[in-house]
């Protein structure tokens, strides 16, 4: 009996080995795809961050806000910024692509498009909480 138990143990422990050995592969495979979705957004949120229209973005939310008596809560969320006025939010998200604003009302998403940096925040702010 001892043997047999024994041979079982170890089969038992070869197949928990060889499931590990996936796990990890996979997990690996992901931290790589994680890591290079993060190098191809990072030129792009650098620019977001840095940037002079945010910083003009950010101003022109006050502003407005304050005009429609309305606090705007201002948050950044890794790389995306988040601005937050009732029920009503807009994330500014960089992709490899570029820089999507993403319009959110009531927890759901209504529309997105490219955000020109270029462009006038105070234009970006009005469309947002018309």
């Amino acid at each position: 009996m001892s043997f047999l138990d024994n041979l079982e143990n170890t089969l038992n422990s070869l197949e928990r080995s060889e499931q590990g050995k996936d796990d990890a592969e996979r997990a690996r495979r992901t931290r790589a795809s994680d890591r290079a979705q993060a190098e191809a957004v990072a030129p792009f949120a650098e620019q977001l961050k840095q940037s002079p229209f945010t910083a003009e973005l950010l101003k022109q939310a006050a502003r407005v806000g304050f005009s429609l008596r309305t606090k705007v809560h201002i948050a950044w969320l890794g790389t995306t910024l988040r601005l937050e006025a009732r029920d009503k939010r807009l994330e500014l998200r960089p992709t490899p692509q570029g820089i999507v604003a993403g319009y959110i009302e009531n927890g759901q998403e209504t529309r997105t498009e490219a955000c020109d940096l270029n462009g006038s925040p105070e234009d970006l702010v009005r469309k947002w909480l018309a």
